[in-house]
């Protein structure tokens, strides 16, 4: 499985003056994506942790077409992208209740070592999974 969605709902605290979801609150929205889309294929950043394994983002690019607004139903599609030896990457997209295309995003991430602050290679458990 490539891809993964969740849905919620904005909060009144996420969002400005306007009711415009702040700009700041869409990274949270994309980790909670990436999180249930690992949770989905067995991995989770708790147990990645306990083993020694940090996830940092090293970059992200977000486009902003259209506001999410206090209390929209958001889908956030979490996509694989691809792997490297030390990295992996993912595409996003938020749709509102009406399936517009409100966001689009790319991260990359390093798989780091949590006692060394290095990056590593991914364990194979990890590899085997991103396989499939």
């Amino acid at each position: 499985m490539k891809e993964h969605q969740i849905q919620f709902r904005v909060r009144y605290s996420e969002t400005d003056q306007m009711s415009v979801v702040y700009h700041g609150n869409y990274v949270p929205y994309f980790e909670m994506g990436r999180v249930e889309w690992l949770r989905n294929k067995g991995i989770s950043y708790k147990s990645l942790e306990e083993s020694g394994i940090a996830l940092p983002i090293v970059s992200m690019t977000i486009n902003y077409k259209k506001p999410a607004r206090y209390d929209d139903l958001l889908t956030v599609i979490t996509k694989f992208k691809g792997h490297s030896s030390v990295k992996i990457e993912f595409d996003y997209e938020i749709r509102n209740e009406n399936n517009e295309l409100l966001t689009t995003a790319h991260f990359i991430l390093v798989f780091v070592d949590i006692n060394t602050g290095k990056a590593m290679h991914p364990p194979q458990y990890i590899l085997d999974i991103l396989k499939d």
